[in-house]
């Protein structure tokens, strides 16, 4: 079964299911997977950093990967088996100099690494950047990621 995961949205599965989300621009699909325990969750990023008393936890980088590792190992999981794979985080306008706030894709993947980076969670494969759009689809039983642009076609990391 596949279930779909929407925007500032996240969502866990296990054995032979996947997790897929449509539409990554400059946002992030952080993927976190256990494969021993064939388990893998999925957050659709949006920005960097949450406001101040948020409740769209999922919207952001900072509160949306801390609780996706929390849902990861309340389904199974092992902490220290888990492993991340993310896609998207294109810049899909161009815009002057100076306009550095701008940056969302580029931003969401360096708060997205950062946070990792804190919990101690590997990031073994990667497909940011560019200025094309991403589908992805993480199989919870191997961790395998499919990634599909319009523009580059599709293929596995």
């Amino acid at each position: 079964m596949i279930h779909h995961v929407g925007m500032a949205d996240a969502k866990v599965a296990r054995g032979s299911d996947a997790l897929r989300t449509l539409g990554l621009g400059s946002c992030v699909g952080v993927t976190l997977f256990d494969a021993a325990a064939q388990v893998a969750g999925l957050a659709h990023v949006m920005l960097p950093s949450a406001p101040s008393g948020t409740e769209d936890v999922f919207k952001y980088a900072d509160t949306a990967i801390p609780l996706l590792l929390s849902m990861v190992v309340q389904e199974g999981a092992d902490r220290t088996r888990l492993r991340a794979k993310l896609a998207g985080g294109a810049q899909m306008f161009a815009f002057s100099k100076g306009m550095d706030l701008v940056r969302i894709g580029p931003r969401n993947v360096e708060a997205i690494y950062a946070q990792l980076d804190t919990l101690r969670i590997p990031v073994i494969a990667a497909d940011v950047g560019g200025n094309f759009g991403r589908t992805i689809q993480i199989q919870c039983d191997t961790g395998q990621l499919w990634v599909r642009t319009v523009q580059h076609g599709e293929h596995y990391i």
